[in-house]
């Protein structure tokens, strides 16, 4: 009779918002912090009118990265102001000269103390005098990310997506003649590809993880012998017929190689000897390896098993003994490496006995958040977890997943976040994630999670993902940067200054109304995108025109249209407008939308498949049937 009740409210609830009895302000939070611009109070300059005395300064024996770090500020001053400054070692170097010295050199003595021992891994000084500028990380990558920030901060150059590169021009570049800063990132491991990313994107997003490649020119980046679903190629599927004890055994008795029996001692020297072997083989230089369990929760059921289950009191007690295990038997051969481990479905709750920790070089990643409402904050609301009922769906849940992360920071003394922001069901459709990000992640970091991976970037087309991937990236180095700040400067670039002010205005009503009438999950229904009264349709549909004719460039204007496609999406799901089943020609106009969302390289509305080809398409149906 509680539940019952809980749903009733809730769904009294929605229908006070659909029918706007219920006024929702259309306000939406998005920062925890004020955006301050780098300050110019005693100026130096290093360009005046077109013109430098300046050159740029490295070591003796300069590294790959170091020599890309000279050579993009080289490049970017010239592209601002048309000065070309030489690149010199310090062999060559003048003291009086004036200079830009990039990484650890003896011009540094007497002048500045870098202290790189205490440095954050990836953290730099910049640093000025008046006729020098000192950019210098504790190691080579921090140095290359100072000169982006650099470049970005004090210059003004911005690297929107892996295509949008915006450069201002100016025959005079003047900064502040006593800059003293020490930038460290919020995140050790940060990993955002956006579609289109390359090494060079991915160094000037300051994101250190490609996972495959080694990006020797610009720092080095994190890579995998073996990443993601792994255990089918430690333990190989065909082994089932011979070895059918190595496989997970099922509520009902029988063997399935859905998974593997992590508990049989036989597997852990199976899988040691397909690893070992992997990494010998691999070309990369990683220093990684994964236990990644396939997609599904057919965890195994065997005696041995449920008993571990029993003892620590989570399924995922097997996988941190097993990898724990697989470490110990590849550390003596391979010091330098790290295991790490999902916690995902069924293995994504940590131990209730905490004193089951992973070993100093086993580090999980926590894949919760899939299942975490991203329209409210994720210490005050909770997981779907397969519950698709109506009081699930729209009432008031328990923050669960915010606490199993704090747990697991307690396991391991490294921990990683797994992030989807995305809605995978409905990919075409606006995701209510945007007010949430920064509250999220400042959250992961306060707890002491350490690394930051967000996978779904590069791999799915989905409502506003460039400027979710950009907001990302700045939140992975800095949790507490200014995201509305951040969010305009992108909007204004992308989609141009005119139309930029009727998008963050789509976007509030949208967080706000969604927030107000419904939780946002990674795997959302067509319904679940919110509530809105015919009045808030109206005004949606007015912003949206007033950033279609506005002034803008083509290029703008093709990502307005594309953008505007997640409402035209959403609507024609919910028979608003031009969609509605009292328009004879509705099938017309979703055939429209067909065409549209072609037409602007959206070829899939959900994340697990394209859409079909237009001789398959019934348009009398609603276009979530299309994915």
């Amino acid at each position: 009779m509680q539940e019952f009740f809980k749903a009733f409210v809730a769904f009294v609830e929605v229908i006070l918002c659909i029918t706007g009895l219920r006024p929702v302000e259309n306000v939406a939070n998005y920062s925890n912090a004020k955006y301050v611009p780098q300050e110019v109070t005693s100026p130096m300059a290093i360009v005046e009118n077109g013109k430098s005395d300046f050159v740029i300064v490295t070591n003796d024996n300069p590294d790959a990265t170091i020599v890309t770090a000279s050579k993009e500020m080289r490049d970017y001053i010239e592209k601002i102001s048309g000065a070309k400054l030489s690149i010199i070692t310090e062999n060559n170097y003048k003291s009086e000269q004036k200079a830009i010295i990039i990484g650890e050199t003896e011009i540094e003595n007497g002048i500045v103390e870098i202290d790189r021992k205490n440095i954050k891994k990836d953290g730099f000084l910049i640093y000025s005098n008046g006729d020098k500028l000192f950019i210098s990380g504790a190691e080579s990558r921090g140095t290359l990310y100072g000169v982006y920030t650099f470049l970005e901060e004090h210059l003004g150059v911005r690297w929107f997506t892996p295509t949008l590169e915006v450069v201002p021009e100016n025959k005079d570049i003047i900064i502040d003649a006593k800059i003293n800063r020490l930038v460290e990132p919020s995140f050790i491991i940060r990993r955002n590809d956006s579609i289109g990313t390359n090494d060079a994107y991915r160094a000037r997003t300051k994101m250190n993880v490609s996972f495959w490649e080694e990006a020797t020119d610009y720092g080095g980046a994190l890579t995998y012998v073996l990443w993601d679903v792994t255990l089918d190629k430690l333990v190989p599927d065909d082994l089932i017929t011979e070895h059918p004890d190595y496989f997970a055994t099922t509520a009902e008795g029988t063997k399935t190689h859905d998974h593997v029996c992590l508990s049989n001692p036989e597997v852990l020297e199976v899988a040691v000897k397909n690893a070992r072997k992997a990494i010998l083989e691999n070309e990369t230089n990683a220093k990684y390896i994964h236990i990644g369990q396939k997609d599904n929760t057919n965890y195994c059921r065997c005696e041995n098993c449920e008993a571990l289950y029993e003892k620590y009191g989570s399924v995922s007690a097997p996988t941190i003994l097993f990898t724990n295990a697989f470490a110990d038997a590849l550390d003596d051969e391979f010091p330098d490496f790290t295991f790490t481990f999902y916690a995902y479905n069924e293995t994504d709750k940590p131990p209730k006995d905490l004193s089951l920790k992973c070993n100093k070089n086993v580090v999980p990643v926590l894949c919760g958040l899939h299942k975490a409402c991203r329209s409210h904050p994720l210490t005050e609301c909770g997981a779907q977890d397969g519950n698709e009922t109506f009081y699930n769906l729209f009432g008031d849940n328990e923050p669960v997943i915010a606490e199993d992360f704090k747990n697991w920071v307690k396991v391991a003394d490294t921990t990683y976040i797994y992030d989807y922001t995305i809605n995978f069901i409905n990919t075409a459709q606006f995701f209510s994630n945007f007010e949430t990000m920064q509250s999220t992640m400042k959250y992961m970091h306060d707890i002491g999670i350490t690394g930051y991976i967000y996978n779904c970037g590069d791999t799915h087309i989905a409502a506003f993902n460039e400027l979710r991937n950009y907001l990302l990236c700045k939140l992975q180095w800095d949790v507490n940067c200014d995201v509305e700040y951040h969010m305009m400067d992108f909007m204004k670039a992308y989609y141009g200054e005119e139309a930029a002010p009727y998008i963050k205005e789509i976007l509030d009503i949208q967080t706000a109304q969604t927030r107000a009438s419904a939780h946002a999950f990674d795997f959302d229904w067509h319904y679940q995108a919110g509530f809105y009264p015919l009045g808030k349709v109206a005004d949606l549909d007015d912003l949206w025109e007033k950033a279609l004719t506005a002034d803008i460039t083509e290029e703008q204007l093709f990502n307005v249209e594309t953008a505007s496609l997640s409402w035209e999406y959403f609507k024609a799901n919910q028979f608003l407008g031009k969609y509605t089943i009292f328009n004879v020609l509705r099938h017309k106009r979703i055939e429209e939308l067909y065409d549209d969302l072609l037409a602007h390289g959206i070829d899939e509305v959900s994340g697990f498949q394209k859409i079909p080809p237009k001789e398959e398409i019934n348009f009398f149906e609603r276009p979530f049937n299309w994915g």
